[in-house]
């Protein structure tokens, strides 16, 4: 992971990524899957990518609370772990949709659930596999100025606003028209 030169988040390769890489907007978030704050604004971030379609690339990025949500680290840990199974974005979903149950055991289930190998996955947790990689894009949030979640950045610029779909919609559009006006983003 990157910073740009003004010390914005780049998006790289090692983010997840949701939407063609060439969208005329990049919406990215660093999230944590124990924030309430987090969970209200899921179905607001699915709803705009529904609205903008592919003129939207939707980027994810850990930003654990600890100190608040004990069981976000694990659940990040959990959601890489799917994802090297290639099943990110689904066990990200369910983290949300289960926010209340993120224990061992729960996300385990949730593992199950999407049919992952469970070995692979249980030694994952249990040998923390992931904690650097969810440790360096809190870090890389730090260095953005990330101080809660969840945090938006349009096109690396932050997003201060209101998270509703009436608020990002709108800004989100602002952005494709200012890339097509000046050729930026």
């Amino acid at each position: 992971m990157s910073l740009t030169p003004r010390g914005l988040p780049e998006v790289t390769d090692e983010d997840w990524r949701k939407g063609p890489e060439d969208a005329p907007v990049t919406l990215l978030e660093y999230g944590d899957f124990e924030c309430p704050y987090c969970g209200e604004a899921y179905p607001v971030v699915q709803q705009v990518q529904a609205q903008m379609g592919d003129r939207l690339r939707f980027v994810f990025r850990h930003f654990p609370i600890t100190s608040s949500h004990p069981h976000a680290q694990l659940a990040a840990e959990a959601a890489e772990a799917a994802g090297a199974q290639g099943q990110f974005w689904p066990m990200h979903d369910l983290l949300y949709a289960n926010q209340r149950h993120l224990i061992r055991e729960d996300l385990d289930g949730y593992a199950q659930q999407l049919g992952l190998d469970m070995a692979a996955f249980e030694t994952a947790l249990q040998e923390h596999t992931y904690k650097n990689k969810v440790r360096d894009s809190f870090r890389q949030g730090i260095r953005s100025r990330v101080q809660g979640t969840p945090t938006f950045f349009i096109n690396g610029r932050r997003y201060d606003g209101e998270h509703t779909a009436a608020a990002l919609i709108p800004a989100l559009q602002e952005a494709i028209a200012n890339r097509e006006k000046y050729g930026q983003s």
